[in-house]
């Protein structure tokens, strides 16, 4: 074959094979869906941004999310200027006497993922990072309502049997903004401990007696607490060196994502307990869900009995979150964008819910999946036939049976209220330890009745011992290191937090961190480099053929016939 003809089969070749790889390429399919948009929680908008860049990736789908707290997000969807919200209230909150007012464009709720509030805080012993901290709620609600105000207390001190707690100044750090995880908070603290929390509304004015759920945190004037809008800054104002005492309350996984630790929190069993993917879950089976498909709540839940809740593995202060979903083609709502809607959410009820774990959230159960399938069959346009629970690979559910709680490993004894303490850290700094005062070292067994091996959760993860300490997905024994790793405390400079628009300093003042933010990561189970592999793999064997084969053919037929010439 002569070279030219050669370059011309190669050409041609190639040209074929890279028709195939961009029918095969997600963002050839771009066109088919329409870009929508959404607003609200910052609590859930880690795992959000990731199954956002999942569908962008896998189907060429752009969803723009704006993380600008639950509240606003509320607000523009009933103003008409986002496709969805997303939050961790329904509408009617009440607030200082004013009832939230619904929208009037037809909307349902839908969960999305679970999770943990957690108590991210920056304290030191010497020089050296506190990982092992435990509080009880009474502690927790007196920090956040001014009456403990140094580290050494005597009240921080009984939780924590094995620490010598330096006197340094307490710093609650709260939201300034209109927050799900300050009504989520709150809610809490009103059911739970209702005297404290009211007598703290009372001093800062917002009437007498208790206050109940706000979503916008009372500050009480003269105390050393701090302010910040979204979760994105309150995580980065506490992982500042310029932090140190300070503690707010916001979603397991900022803290996971900023290498930083969260407060075990003591539960009804008297087990102190870390936010993690199972104990949420075993947690969240004691939340009232309103079952009433008719009724504008369908869905809403109540947690009074989570917070009460006996099993050693629970935590206390879990819950969901929704997405409020349109359910009528109006207010600029089209049913192309109900088809995008639709295929984002039955992407993140199955398939995005096997990263919620390793984002730092709970995957939903089956129950709530099967629900949620019911919502999105409402939007207008939505791809109904797609939508099957028979094809959901969501990870906590295998005939029926959520694994997730099933393997959900118990506390250790050392977790246990009384003279022990263990040493292991939680949530970003898991794999560091804090040593504890001799005497106080329990053992590592495992605390209350049934598996005291953890086993592992269908989405991969396991936790050895009875450990809450974090999770181990590579078999190593030990806790993974987080999704992403942080910068060094107190950055110079100022970039701007892409969700929500605003400046993130790192000068010490506070205004927030991007290394808090998840940092979106490829599973094999989201991408689909599994063709184009295939495709570009056999793309480069028959170049090879092509180019290379039939030189090698010609002198291989000349070598031959050199051969019979010589017999």
């Amino acid at each position: 074959m002569k070279p030219a003809t050669r370059f011309r089969l190669a050409a041609t070749v190639l040209s074929l094979l890279c028709v195939l790889l961009a029918v095969q390429t997600p963002s050839a399919g771009a066109a088919t869906y329409a870009k929508i948009t959404g607003s609200g929680s910052t609590w859930s908008s880690n795992a959000l941004q990731q199954w956002i860049t999942n569908v962008k990736a896998n189907y060429g789908l752009t969803v723009n999310f704006s993380a600008n707290g639950s509240s606003p997000g509320r607000e523009q969807f009933k103003n008409n200027t986002t496709d969805f919200a997303v939050s961790e209230i329904p509408y009617g909150l009440k607030e200082q006497g004013v009832t939230e007012v619904p929208p009037r464009r037809g909307y349902a709720y839908m969960p999305i993922v679970a999770g943990g509030t957690a108590f991210m805080y920056n304290l030191k012993i010497n020089g050296k990072m506190v990982t092992n901290l435990r509080l009880s709620g009474d502690v927790i609600t007196k920090i956040f309502t001014g009456r403990i105000t140094r580290w050494n207390d005597r009240a921080i001190a009984a939780d924590n049997p094995g620490l010598n707690l330096p006197p340094t100044p307490v710093v609650p750090v709260v939201r300034s903004d209109g927050s799900g995880t300050s009504a989520q908070f709150t809610m809490w603290m009103s059911k739970e401990y209702p005297d404290l929390w009211g007598d703290y509304c009372s001093r800062t004015g917002r009437g007498s007696g208790n206050c109940g759920m706000t979503s916008n945190y009372p500050l009480l004037g003269g105390s050393a607490m701090i302010s910040k809008a979204s979760s994105l800054n309150v995580a980065g104002f506490v992982r500042q060196a310029s932090g140190e005492g300070a503690i707010t309350y916001v979603e397991y996984s900022y803290a996971r994502n900023a290498n930083f630790p969260v407060a075990k929190v003591l539960n009804k069993a008297d087990y102190y307990v870390e936010p993690t993917a199972s104990s949420v879950a075993v947690a969240l089976t004691k939340a009232e869900i309103n079952q009433d498909s008719r009724s504008v709540n369908y869905l809403t839940q109540k947690l009074d009995n989570v917070y009460t809740y006996g099993d050693p593995r629970t935590y206390p202060l879990s819950s969901y979150s929704y997405m409020i979903l349109p359910t009528k083609e109006e207010a600029g709502f089209t049913k192309a964008k109900g088809n995008s809607l639709g295929t984002f959410g039955r992407y993140f009820l199955c398939d995005g819910q096997q990263q919620a774990d390793r984002l730092g959230y709970s995957p939903l159960p089956k129950n709530l999946v099967e629900a949620g399938f019911e919502q999105l069959r409402k939007v207008p346009g939505a791809p109904t036939a797609s939508i099957n629970i028979n094809d959901c690979r969501n990870p906590t559910f295998s005939g029926g049976v959520n694994t997730l709680i099933k393997n959900a490993p118990y506390p250790k004894s050392c977790d246990k209220k009384g003279s022990t303490q263990c040493t292991t850290g939680t949530a970003g700094a898991a794999g560091t330890d804090t040593p504890v005062k001799p005497g106080a070292q329990g053992g590592s067994g495992s605390g209350g009745s049934g598996s005291s091996s953890g086993g592992s959760s269908s989405g991969g993860s396991s936790a050895t011992g009875g450990s809450t300490g974090g999770t181990d997905t590579n078999g190593d024994g030990k806790p993974d290191s987080t999704a992403s790793a942080a910068a060094a405390a107190g950055t110079s400079g100022g970039v701007v937090d892409p969700d929500t628009g605003q400046v993130v300093s790192g000068d010490g003042t506070g205004t927030g961190d991007t290394s808090v933010a998840a940092n979106p990561v490829s599973l094999a189970s989201d991408n689909t480099l599994g063709m184009r592999g295939a495709l570009m793999a056999l793309s480069a064997v028959l170049l090879v053929a092509v180019v290379v084969g039939p030189p090698l053919t010609a002198r291989a037929l000349a070598a031959r016939s050199r051969r019979k010439g010589e017999l």
